[in-house]
């Protein structure tokens, strides 16, 4: 490589995504959230086996933000400086911005859920969180009629071009 030049990152590269918060969740809010990990962690993570099933965001007294039930296996190659895997991960927002949440999670009963694991253009670690609202079993439904409607849709047009 030429001095100077550095080697392009490809934009947002997802590392780990929450398909089923989109099924049980409805999504009012998107942020983004840095988060604090061990270097094992992020080499586990780069090689796609992270997981976020079951994960979510709290709020403690002290107004910071921590990352629950989030799967990263142990690095294969770790020594005894090797990481836990489900242990909690402080996440790194503006301080306004984590009483403004907090705000809302506790007034109207949302959640906090994070829907991916992300490389930022700079090679940082991301975490989009989701303000959340639960779907009933109805809603559920609707969700997934609406989503075979459009396909059908889709077909048709694709069919009569």
């Amino acid at each position: 490589m030429a001095p100077g030049k550095q080697a392009k990152r490809p934009q947002s590269a997802n590392l780990a995504v929450n398909r089923k918060a989109t099924h049980d969740y409805t999504v009012l809010e998107r942020h983004e959230a840095g988060i604090e990990l061990v270097g094992t962690e992020v080499k586990v993570l780069r090689n796609g086996e992270g997981g976020l099933l079951g994960a979510w965001c709290k709020i403690d007294d002290a107004n910071q933000m921590w990352l629950m039930q989030v799967r990263i296996p142990p690095y294969a190659f770790g020594n005894r400086f090797n990481h836990e895997a489900l242990r909690t991960r402080r996440l790194l927002m503006h301080k306004k911005e984590i009483l403004r949440l907090r705000q809302k999670v506790e007034q109207k009963g949302l959640s906090l859920i994070p829907l991916r694991l992300y490389l930022s253009p700079r090679g940082k670690v991301k975490v989009e969180l989701a303000l959340c609202q639960g779907k009933n079993q109805y809603d559920r439904r609707e969700t997934v009629k609406r989503r075979e409607a459009d396909r059908a849709a889709a077909r048709a047009v694709r069919v009569y071009r």
